[in-house]
C-alpha cells in the first residue's frame, strides 16, 4: 500500500503549523507522480524505534520535516536528531519546521541524544539543528557537546552534523570544528537566484564560505551540501553551484526533490523526472565529488552512514 506524502503532515503530536506563513498566498499543492509515493510507516521495528526517541524527550527532522523516508529509515532504527528544540527562529518558504521564538536550551539533551545513539545502535548518527539566531553562538556550543557526549558513549559510532549558517555569530563554525564531526553538512538549499523567496534568511556567499573554511579549519573532516531541485531554478544554475561548491572543496553533494509540505510554502514548480537526476549525478562527480546521491526521494541524511562508507572508500580510507 502506498500513500501520498501529504499524510506525514498529519501527524497528532504536533501542534498547528506555521502560522507566521499565514501572509502568504495559497499555492496550489501539484500531484505528485509515480516515483513519489512511499509506504505508510507503521511497522514493529518503526514503533520500536518511536518509543526510544520518545523514552529520551528528543526530536527528530524525519518527523518535523515531514521527510518522505521516515518510515524506511526508522524501520531500520536510523534516525536524524533535531537539536536546541523544534521551533526555528527562521521561516525558510521550504521548511516544515516551526518557526517562532524557543525555548531555553535543555543542557540534558547532548546526553539524552547519545543514550538514544546507543540504544539504537547506530554506526553512523547524523545530527541537525534548528536556526537558533536568538543565541549568541548560533548554538554551536551545544551542537559541539552533543558531538562530545556521543564521542563518549559510543567511541566507534561516526558522526555527522548538519548545522545552521550560524550567520553573524563570530567564532561559532570554530566551536562545532574543533568538537571533530566525522561529515560537516551545511546545505545551500537552492540556487543564488531564489535565495530571496526561499530562503530569505540566509545568504548564498556566506553559506558557501562556511563550507571552506571548515576545510581550512580542518582539512581532515568530510563537507557535505544538498541541494533541492523543482523550486524553479535553471539546469545552467544548478551547474554554477557545483562549480561554486567544488572550488569550496565539498566532497559530497546531495540532489533531491522539494516537496511542498502545505499550501503556504513555495509552490513547486515542476517534478524533476529519474533520468535528470540521474544526468546530475553523472556531471556531479565529473566535476569532482568524491560521492554524489541524486534521486527525488534524497534527503541529506538518507542512506547518510552507507554513503560515508563510500566516501571513505572513494578518498582511499576504507
Amino acid at each position: 500500500m502506498t500513500v501520498l506524502l501529504d499524510l506525514l503532515n498529519d501527524d497528532p503530536r504536533k501542534p498547528a503549523r506555521h502560522p507566521e506563513k499565514a501572509h502568504r498566498p495559497d499555492a496550489p499543492i501539484l500531484r505528485k507522480p509515480e516515483w513519489i509515493r512511499v509506504k505508510a510507516p507503521g511497522s514493529a521495528a518503526f514503533r520500536a524505534t518511536d518509543s526510544i526517541l520518545a523514552e529520551q524527550g528528543l526530536s527528530t527532522v524525519c518527523r518535523e520535516a515531514s521527510c518522505p523516508n521516515i518510515g524506511e529509515c526508522w524501520e531500520q532504527k536510523h534516525a536524524t536528531f533535531l537539536v536546541m528544540g523544534s521551533v526555528c527562529t527562521r521561516a525558510c518558504a521550504f521548511c516544515n519546521v516551526a518557526t517562532g521564538l524557543p525555548g531555553p536550551l535543555d543542557r540534558t539533551e547532548p546526553e539524552r541524544v547519545a543514550a538514544a545513539t546507543a540504544r539504537l545502535g547506530l554506526a553512523h548518527v547524523v545530527v541537525t539543528s534548528v536556526d537558533r539566531d536568538d543565541l549568541d553562538d548560533g548554538g554551536a556550543a551545544h551542537i559541539a557537546a552533543t558531538i562530545r557526549a556521543i564521542r563518549a558513549a559510543c567511541p566507534t559510532t561516526t558522526i555527522e552534523v548538519l548545522t545552521p549558517d550560524f550567520l553573524r555569530k563570530p567564532g561559532a563554525l570554530e566551536k562545532v570544528v574543533a568538537a571533530r564531526p566525522d561529515v560537516f553538512n551545511h546545505n545551500l538549499e537552492t540556487v543564488p537566484s531564489l535565495y530571496v523567496t526561499v530562503r530569505p534568511g540566509a545568504r548564498y556567499f556566506h553559506s558557501l564560505r562556511l563550507l571552506q573554511r571548515v576545510k581550512e579549519l580542518d582539512p581532515a573532516i568530510f563537507t557535505k551540501s544538498g541541494l533541492m531541485v523543482g523550486l524553479g531554478e535553471e539546469r545552467n544554475e544548478i551547474l554554477q553551484v557545483m562549480d561554486d561548491l567544488r572550488v569550496a572543496e565539498v566532497d559530497f553533494l546531495t540532489l533531491g526533490q522539494y516537496l511542498q509540505p502545505t499550501r503556504k510554502h513555495h509552490a513547486v514548480a515542476r517534478f524533476v523526472p529519474p533520468p535528470e537526476f540521474d544526468a546530475l549525478r553523472t556531471i556531479a562527480f565529473a566535476k569532482g565529488f568524491a560521492m554524489v546521491a541524486a534521486s527525488p526521494l534524497t534527503r541529506s541524511s538518507h542512506h547518510a552512514g552507507e554513503d560515508f562508507e563510500r566516501l571513505k572508500r572513494a578518498r582511499g580510507l576504507g
